[in-house]
């Protein structure tokens, strides 16, 4: 039987889910990849529940911008303790889409200690993409920060940018729910 690479190995398993029809409708979409295997996130954290967590090859995953699945696995096998805030920071300036956007914040941004810092530092950037990013992550840290959380999705509408507004409307009904839960609480 022949031996297989780490990458190889992903990528056999990636093959292995593949959905055809997802894929393609994903490309139809406007999807930019040159290889997407139509997987949905629990396929790909199955993979990377089964995958030794390592530094170089998340790097390497992520470096990966042509398939899909590789850059949303990346984040999930990134040892978190040495996920440093350089390394963070260069990771949200080669966000390709907002889905990879939403999984490096669900799955690996919102667990480090400076997640607070490293969203208010995209906050005010010139790129959408790195402005949805860090909206993201201050979605994930709800309710802490709630009263700053709201006011930068207000201040974000003002930008009538695509890519952010959804996300800026969610983020305001996620908070007045929680306020409201939280006055409901208090009778």
């Amino acid at each position: 039987m022949a031996e297989f690479n780490e990458m190889q190995t992903i990528k056999r398993h990636f093959f292995a889910m593949r959905n055809g029809a997802v894929a393609d409708n994903m490309r139809r979409h406007g999807a930019k990849y040159r290889i997407i295997f139509g997987l949905n996130l629990p396929q790909i954290t199955e993979i990377a529940h089964s995958t030794q967590h390592s530094c170089q090859l998340a790097e390497k995953l992520w470096q990966n911008q042509s398939t899909r699945e590789s850059m949303l696995m990346a984040p999930m096998i990134y040892p978190r303790e040495n996920f440093n805030l350089q390394t963070a920071i260069r990771w949200i300036s080669e966000i390709p889409s907002a889905e990879v956007a939403d999984v490096l914040c669900l799955k690996l941004l919102r667990h480090l200690d400076y997640a607070w810092q490293l969203s208010t530092t995209f906050i005010n950037s010139q790129k959408s993409m790195e402005r949805y990013t860090a909206l993201r992550l201050m979605f994930n840290l709800l309710p802490a920060h709630i009263n700053d959380i709201k006011n930068y999705a207000i201040e974000e509408m003002k930008h009538n940018e695509p890519l952010t507004s959804l996300l800026c409307l969610q983020i305001i009904d996620e908070i007045d729910f929680l306020s409201e839960d939280c006055n409901f609480n208090k009778e």
